[in-house]
């Protein structure tokens, strides 16, 4: 029975030893065409997940294997950027895109595929090339923009229901919106509490400090309410060869994509 029990012990000392350093195995990153050694961690990897946002079942980033060694790139810029070549929505010739936030390594794919205008834009530009843009109050015309992305971006905007208006006003009919967000599984309706101003509150209840709310998934419905047409996708159905624990990428992420009716 002893040996048993040590047996048991053992298998199951193992199990976690090897899920622990499955993060550091060898992989390949879509965005620089290399090989890495492994991704790296954001800050201490999955350890720096609350235990509220754990029992929530938080939806993100993979922060295990979350930077490329090479080119510098996020899961989230590899994930997105294989969603969108399976969609075929970098095919952007005499196509014009807002590109909020822009990512330096996705924005290099954008622009090599030459759309007719290409807009990056920040409430707060740290480049020439980048404009200012308040994506609650957007100086664009109506129906300018074939695409825009807004990739991890909308977690930061207190107005968010402006933001969404904002978006939904500036896009073509048959335009698409690429609205990634973290999100929780089990929360069904979004948390934001506006006197929650402490970094390390924000950092327990919406992972990161400048967070201002921690979407349910009531999002969906909210963009959708807005006069979006959902086209949702999950990594399992669009990417089904690619193994994204191989490309660094969370396989529960869904590819959050609107297109305007």
């Amino acid at each position: 029975m002893r040996a048993r029990n040590y047996l048991l012990k053992t298998v199951k000392r193992f199990i976690r030893y090897t899920h622990a350093w499955s993060r550091y195995a060898p992989g390949v990153c879509n965005m620089c065409g290399r090989e890495v050694p492994s991704f790296l961690p954001y800050r201490i990897g999955t350890a720096s997940i609350s235990p509220i946002l754990r029992e929530l079942d938080i939806i993100g980033s993979d922060l295990g294997r979350f930077s490329c060694p090479f080119c510098g790139c996020t899961d989230r810029e590899r994930h997105l950027l294989a969603f969108m070549q399976r969609s075929n929505l970098l095919e952007l010739r005499g196509k014009q895109v807002l590109h909020f936030a822009p990512e330096r390594n996705l924005r290099k794919y954008i622009q090599s595929v030459q759309p007719t205008a290409y807009i990056q834009g920040d409430l707060f530009p740290g480049e020439p090339e980048i404009t200012r843009v308040d994506i609650t109050a957007i100086q664009f015309p109506d129906a300018q923009f074939d695409l825009l992305i807004a990739n991890h971006v909308l977690e930061h905007v207190p107005n968010d229901i402006a933001a969404i208006k904002e978006i939904v006003r500036v896009l073509k009919p048959g335009g698409h919106a690429i609205l990634q967000t973290p999100f929780a599984a089990k929360l069904e309706h979004s948390l934001s509490l506006p006197q929650i101003r402490s970094s390390e509150t924000r950092l327990l209840l919406y992972g990161q400090e400048d967070h201002v709310r921690l979407y349910g998934s009531d999002i969906f419905g909210l963009v959708t309410s807005a006069g979006l047409i959902p086209k949702i996708q999950f990594h399992g159905d669009l990417l089904p060869d690619m193994d994204a624990h191989r490309y660094g990428m969370n396989l529960r992420e869904p590819f959050m994509c609107w297109v305007k009716p």
